[in-house]
């Protein structure tokens, strides 16, 4: 199986104010190389696309997704896919990419979806999923505005049904999560409080699913992260999209 894993990659800059001296330092980090090294050693070909290079990078054609079984994104907003750079800096027309996404799926590949910061809706509403095509083909209902759930004593997810996907028994507690309804023609698998945190579907001939929570921190909890199913649980979830 081959995937295109977008997002989980971020810069920061730093102000260091020291008494009457202050300076700065920048540094870039990602954070799902602990997922993507757990997918790559369950037999899944990962293509990694940092957010930063999305507007350069992206496949350009619906040919070009096909290469790919499915696509997830993770913690990256729909700005960064509808503001690429020859349409922002050179006012070119160019194809949408999310329209593309949406086509891809509906003549069979599959979308993942991995909450966070800039997934779904995020913080102060600014990944925005929900003003996009991409509403239509997730399985999931996004609210308006800021859809995080943060929950710093830490939750842990149950199973909305029996499902080889959830089957592992008591989940680990998480810290956070976006906030979710699981469309009326879709699987709700793991709730919490009455949200969808593991929800799956169709769309057209393609397979989606949406996890409202991360993959990695800080919402993806140590615990989360050392839970013994992690490799079983995001592997398996993949390779169902195919």
């Amino acid at each position: 199986m081959k995937i295109l894993f977008v997002g989980e990659s971020w810069v920061v800059h730093m102000i260091h104010t020291k008494g009457y001296d202050s300076f700065t330092s920048t540094k870039y980090e990602e954070g799902a190389t602990y997922l993507l090294s757990c997918l790559r050693a369950e037999g899944i070909d990962v293509t990694y696309m940092p957010a930063h290079e999305v507007q350069v990078r992206f496949p350009q054609s619906l040919e070009e997704l096909k290469a790919y079984d499915a696509i997830v994104i993770s913690d990256v907003g729909a700005n960064t896919f509808l503001l690429q750079n020859p349409t922002f800096y050179q006012m070119e027309i160019i194809p949408n990419a999310l329209d593309n996404i949406k086509q891809y799926v509906a003549e069979g590949g599959g979308l993942l979806m991995v909450g966070g910061y800039l997934t779904f809706m995020g913080i102060e509403g600014k990944a925005n999923y929900v003003n996009t095509v991409l509403a239509e083909v997730l399985p999931v209902v996004m609210q308006p505005g800021d859809d995080r759930v943060e929950m710093p004593a830490g939750f842990s997810p149950v199973a909305a049904q029996e499902h080889p996907l959830v089957g592992y028994g008591d989940w680990p507690r998480l810290l956070g999560y976006n906030k979710l309804a699981a469309k009326p023609d879709a699987a709700e698998l793991l709730s919490y409080n009455g949200d969808a945190i593991l929800t799956v579907g169709t769309y057209g001939e393609g397979k989606t699913a949406a996890f409202a929570s991360d993959c990695s921190p800080h919402w993806g909890s140590l615990e989360f992260m050392d839970w013994p199913h992690y490799s079983a649980f995001w592997s398996n979830l993949v390779k169902s999209l195919q």
